[in-house]
């Protein structure tokens, strides 16, 4: 597979904000099973390898994964403050659990091996979204299996078909549609900001 050409704009943003912690953030919305909009900050955590597809973890007791289930389909809203740019990309979520995509779960371990040791823990707390545990221990876990994923531990991969990128400095802005067509190929065109 061709890596597609906003993929180099992408890699140069994150790398000239890279003093920004907080460049790797992007906003993810998804649809909730009314039809309304659910938008949260999610880490970016690279690229599936030799892929176009963006990586993302998740809790399989989310809210989050319980709408990408019914409907897996996303935008994610990316903000770079030192370059002044934006993308917004457009795609279709796949969600690797424990129990899915074989194809997939050397990914997936893959990425809890690269998590924190926080990160992981995280994983062990009590149930997301659900009342708040007042239990003293609850969120002080023993630290689970650095190697072996638990279970609730997802890999999220967005697939983009649209991606949107805006630079807001100069005048007149620029701005492209990056458009992935029904033979996979790229097509890119520049339109008004």
């Amino acid at each position: 597979m061709s890596l597609a050409p906003w993929r180099s704009l992408i890699t140069r943003a994150l790398h000239h904000n890279r003093s920004l912690a907080y460049s790797r953030y992007v906003q993810l919305a998804t649809i909730r099973e009314n039809g309304f909009p659910a938008n949260r900050t999610v880490v970016f955590r690279g690229f599936l390898e030799d892929t176009n597809e963006l990586k993302f973890i998740t809790d399989i007791r989310s809210a989050k994964a319980e709408q990408i289930s019914k409907q897996p389909i996303a935008e994610v809203c990316w903000y770079f403050p030192k370059t002044r740019e934006q993308f917004r990309i457009t795609g279709e979520l796949l969600l690797i659990s424990n129990d899915s995509h074989t194809n997939l779960q050397p990914g997936r371990i893959k990425m809890w091996q690269e998590l924190s040791d926080a990160a992981r823990l995280q994983f062990c707390w009590p149930h997301p979204g659900k009342m708040r545990t007042t239990t003293a221990t609850a969120f002080t876990p023993p630290a689970p299996n650095p190697i072996e994923p638990v279970e609730n531990f997802c890999l999220l991969l967005l697939a983009p078909i649209q991606v949107d990128h805006l630079e807001l400095r100069g005048e007149p802005q620029n701005r492209w549609v990056y458009h992935r067509n029904e033979n996979q190929e790229w097509l890119t065109q520049a339109i008004n900001p």
